[in-house]
């Protein structure tokens, strides 16, 4: 559907939603009118820089600040004594978690490469990093732990409370009959499949600016962050302050794909230490920083034993999912989401008639993980889709087939797995096979081909895949789902008010917290068909701790179905009470009255009638002449809670691997996506395609690596391989609409799916590439060395059997 603009439509005559509406906040992101944190003027502000560690683990002996203190524009250095704080814990209710405190400087130990251990403020940024560089801190290393494996087994405890290194231990699903029916199959598979560690890598990295403020004794903080409230509640906890007291402000923020849904120390610090000089402390995180010490993104192993039947048909699957959760328990979520998504949602969009699972959390001496996009998801379809494809092989059978085999069916719906899981209608069946009919459509052809060499034209052979990828995202979590996790806070609600101005002009403020998710655009065309207005005359403002209600911000895919469902219903209520301040101005009865085209007016009478700029300036300036018992007459507020959503979709990769060279590269790419009824088709196909592009990257390009020693070596764009438009091919996308019965504008979550799907898609498109050679890979990245090392075993192989 092709874009247009807000006011390109008659008003009355169709609904916003399901409209191509160009985003509202483009036009002032073009003219370089945004205001991300770090434009937040402020003349006084200090500059604040950290020293870190150099080393991965080990004990402080000593810190030395005279030099620091000595410096040039240096006016304060503080260590952990001198904040006086113990730091932040993230709490689960289960006697299977292991309570760990993450400081906010490290006190006696340091636990991973970049862990701050000195904050330094200055007049500015220069001389505030050439303090931190200059403070003398003396560290004795000890053995670090740099993975999970080594963690399991004895390498040493991260934290004393956890001897084992396992921070939290699940063990979900018990079936007694479950190893018997695997050994029982026609067809046992047993792998065990993982993902490296990636960085989330926004455009804005993470920043803050605290300060003070003596007229009203609050202390405002503007941060880029997803989750404003629980910044809040996290610099609460550390200050000693009423939430009342703490305003935290988010404006434009410029990404976050989860990095920014958890509460980072430097935030808290830079409050701290506002308070404490009463100036304003700004800081800005460099891409080293972002890249080393900031929350990376989830490093999942799993291994799986499965049971088929001889028609491909699983029978039972036992999954145990270790996930390297660095040093720390990330605020407010704690290391439980990685294990308990992974283990908890395996089978995905298969029936699988057996299940157990056990999922844990292992701390090692790296930066500790924050739910980056999709949350162990990718892992599990890729364990799911690698499963389906190694059962068509070893079994002679079309992969194709053997999914729609083993698919929930549309008459199944609502189906609850072994897991526990109840899946609401989705068109798994529809989308998988629209899917193969695009990629026969396209003409794609797996195998080996000859094509021209891009410089100089000269044929070259390639060999060529297609991969498959079938998954649902479970999104929109509510609070009776989310608390099942047994978190200390609970997410999941959302709270939404609605007033209309006297100028008959709509101001929605919610507590979610958009960071290019189009949300003052899709909230508006909710808001706007509710109302029968323009998308225009709606004004949403988020990000506010002191304008909007608490709300859990904006991840896991909520904020459409859950904020927008709160705007949904606030601006049902406010069209309520319109109608019924007309209906008292006019003399009818109320359930004659309409709202049309930015009026209101008599059923059957359309030259009666009032616009809404005339019934709310009498609601305001004239209210002696209505007669309401509604105590705000255009006002109205409304909360949602559901229980969550699924959204589902099929994923397709073409792939092309040099044999000569290990490179692989993705030239052609079919989505069909359902993510119920569609506010704005073009938002979802720009999240969509930004999905897939992570997902490629995480399945070709992005890991995050380290030395024995657990030194980064990763700590630039140099070799932390970010894709550029160059690595991505054009996607082909098609939609389906399957509304959800969770969600009252029945949509369904989708920021996430994209990201999901691709990973296990491209992988198997590799596999399939490299068929004929013998060669399976079972974890990503899938980088031009690991391809090369393999054709080299396999034709050494062929070599000693000649």
């Amino acid at each position: 559907m092709s874009s247009i603009s807000g006011d390109s439509l008659p008003l009355g005559e169709v609904r916003w939603t399901g409209n191509s509406v160009l985003r509202k906040e483009d036009r002032r992101f073009l003219l370089g009118r945004g205001r991300f944190t770090d434009d937040v003027p402020s003349e006084r502000a200090l500059h604040l820089s950290f020293t870190r560690s150099p080393i991965a683990a080990g004990t402080i002996d000593s810190i030395d600040l005279s030099a620091t203190l000595a410096s040039a524009g240096v006016r304060g250095a503080f260590t952990a004594a001198d904040l006086g704080n113990p730091g932040l814990e993230a709490l689960m209710d289960r006697v299977e978690f292991v309570r760990t405190t993450m400081p906010l400087l490290a006190v006696d130990r340091v636990r991973f490469v970049g862990e701050p251990v000195v904050a330094v403020v200055a007049d500015d940024a220069y001389a505030a990093e050439d303090g931190a560089d200059l403070a003398d801190v003396r560290v004795t290393e000890t053995q670090s732990v740099m993975s999970a494996g080594a963690a399991l087994a004895g390498a040493g405890p991260v934290h004393d409370q956890a001897p084992d290194g396992i921070l939290i231990d699940l063990k979900m699903f018990p079936d007694p009959e479950l190893d018997s029916v695997i050994e029982g199959s026609a067809l046992l598979i047993e792998k065990t499949f993982s993902g490296s560690r990636l960085n989330a890598s926004p455009m804005e990295g993470r920043v803050c600016l605290a300060e003070w403020d003596d007229r009203d004794e609050q202390l405002v903080v503007h941060v880029s962050t997803q989750v404003p409230h629980q910044v809040r509640s996290g610099l609460a906890a550390v200050t000693g302050l009423p939430e009342r007291s703490i305003r935290v402000i988010a404006s434009d923020v410029g990404g976050g794909f989860g990095l920014k849904c958890v509460v980072g120390r430097e935030e808290l610090i830079a409050a701290m230490i506002a308070m404490r000089l009463h100036r304003p402390v700004r800081w800005v995180e460099d891409r080293r920083e972002g890249l080393t010490a900031s929350f990376h993104g989830h490093e999942v192993t799993c291994h799986v034993r499965a049971g088929f039947d001889a028609e491909g048909r699983i029978q039972g699957l036992s999954a145990d999912v270790v996930c390297d959760v660095g040093a720390y328990s990330a605020y407010p979520f704690t290391c439980g989401v990685e294990p308990l998504m992974a283990a908890s949602e395996v089978p995905g969009v298969y029936k699988v008639p057996h299940f157990s699972s056990r999922g844990r959390a292992v701390s090692t001496n790296k930066a500790p993980t924050a739910p980056y996009r999709g949350v162990s998801r990718p892992q599990i379809v890729i364990v799911m889709e690698r499963l389906m494809e190694s059962a068509a092989r070893r079994l002679g059978l079309d992969p194709v087939e053997v999914r729609l085999r083993n698919l929930i069916q549309p008459d199944e719906f609502p189906y609850t797995g072994p897991n526990g899981v109840t899946y609401e209608k989705g068109s798994y069946r529809e989308s998988l096979e629209l899917c193969t009919q695009a990629i026969e459509h396209a003409g794609w052809k797996s195998g080996p081909t000859t094509v021209p060499a891009p410089i100089t034209g000269s044929p070259r052979e390639v060999l060529r895949g297609i991969g498959i990828a079938c998954f649902s995202e479970r999104s929109a979590y509510g609070t009776e789902t989310m608390g099942q996790r047994s978190m200390h806070m609970t997410p999941g609600y959302d709270v939404v008010h609605i007033s209309m101005d006297p100028s008959g002009e709509v101001t929605v403020t919610a507590g979610t917290c958009g960071h290019g998710q189009g949300h003052e655009t899709t909230f508006a065309q909710i808001v706007a068909d509710q109302l029968s207005i323009n998308p225009d005359q709606v004004k949403v403002r988020e990000g506010d701790t002191d304008l909007s209600s608490y709300g859990w911000g904006t991840w896991g895919s909520r904020s459409l179905v859950i904020g927008g469902g709160a705007a949904h219903l606030a601006a049902g209520k406010l069209a309520d009470r319109i109608k019924r301040v007309a209906a008292d101005l006019m003399e009818v009865d109320v359930a004659d009255v309409e709202l049309t085209n930015g009026r209101v007016r008599v059923r059957g009478a359309a030259d009666v009638g009032m616009s809404l700029k005339e019934i709310a300036e009498t609601a305001y300036w004239q209210a002696q002449r209505i007669h309401s018992d509604d105590e705000y007459l255009l006002e109205a507020r409304a909360s949602f809670d559901p229980p969550g959503t699924f959204s589902n979709s099929t994923h397709a990769a073409l792939v092309e691997i040099d044999p000569g060279t290990g490179d692989v590269h993705v030239i052609d790419y079919i989505v069909v996506e359902d993510c119920g009824v569609m506010v704005n088709p073009m938002i979802v196909t720009g999240q969509v395609a930004g999905g897939v592009t992570q997902g490629i990257a995480a399945a070709l390009y992005e890991r995050l690596t380290f030395d024995s020693n657990g030194q980064p070596l990763s700590g630039s764009y140099i070799d932390y391989l970010v894709p550029t438009a160059a690595e991505i091919p054009r996607l082909k996308m098609q939609h389906l609409e399957t509304p959800s019965a969770n969600s009252v504008t029945g949509s369904k979550g989708m920021g996430e799916g994209g990201a999901i799907g691709a990973p296990a898609a491209v992988l198997n498109a590799v596999n399939d590439a490299l068929k004929q050679c013998s060669v399976e890979f079972d974890s990503v990245p899938v980088t031009p060395d690991l391809v090369l090392q393999a054709l080299a075993a396999v034709e050494s192989a062929d070599a000693s059997a000649a």
